[in-house]
């Protein structure tokens, strides 16, 4: 039998500030969850040397599913020149435009970064009394799940270094505001949604004005 129920998130900051003596930028949200549906689960929840098929596989998701949770964290992620969002020149979409190509990479720090959070995981888990730990390795960083998409069209004053103006007004088209995620110069240390809600309201007061003033039709 499995109980589990709706799952209940939060987050905690005491990780949250960036400290130079760490030796690198970067800090960090954790947070508590259990992302699983039992499919999800019996594919990719149970540990590492839990057999994968067989009685003591079903044994083993059963105990387990009912007896697990995951710490996930939303670290700092550092703007890089190189990184980019452009046209492919070559490889077209299904209605023959040029799709889209995604050039990335993480920052040194980004790295060191998720590396320091994840030992503050587990240690919450050992003062939790976990029997039981594993990790995703921080070496297989390309395969990990991302979430809130943040970046490509940066906030700030000079036209040649950023897309949008402080009230996500674009520098070229007054008319165009884009107010979403991609207006993070970097990427939050925890969920951003509250923060792009703010940036909306402050979007919105501008552009009103702004219109009263004729500035914008």
């Amino acid at each position: 039998m499995c109980y589990k129920g709706i799952q209940v998130t939060r987050l905690i900051h005491d990780r949250y500030a960036a400290d130079p003596a760490r030796g690198f930028y970067g800090a960090g949200a954790i947070d508590a969850r259990f992302d699983f549906l039992p499919a999800s689960f019996a594919l990719h929840g149970l540990p590492p040397d839990a057999p994968k098929w067989g009685s003591e596989y079903k044994k083993l998701f059963t105990t387990y599913f009912n007896r697990s949770m995951t710490l996930l964290s939303h670290t700092s992620s550092l703007a890089q020149a190189k990184n980019t969002v452009t046209f492919d020149p070559d490889v077209k979409d299904a209605w023959g435009l040029p799709a889209l190509r995604i050039t990335s990479d993480y920052h040194p720090d980004d790295l060191a970064t998720i590396k320091w959070i994840q030992s503050k995981q587990i240690e919450i888990l050992q003062a939790a009394g976990a029997q039981k730990i594993w990790c995703q390795s921080v070496e297989m960083i390309d395969n990990m799940p991302g979430r809130h998409l943040m970046g490509t069209c940066r906030m700030g004053h000079d036209p040649a270094t950023s897309v949008v103006n402080a009230f996500s007004q674009t520098h070229d088209i007054p008319n165009l505001f884009l107010v979403d995620g991609s207006n993070f110069v970097t990427a939050a240390r925890q969920q951003p949604t509250a923060t792009i809600q703010a940036l909306a309201y402050r979007a919105a007061d501008h552009a009103i004005a702004a219109a009263q003033r004729g500035e914008i039709g």
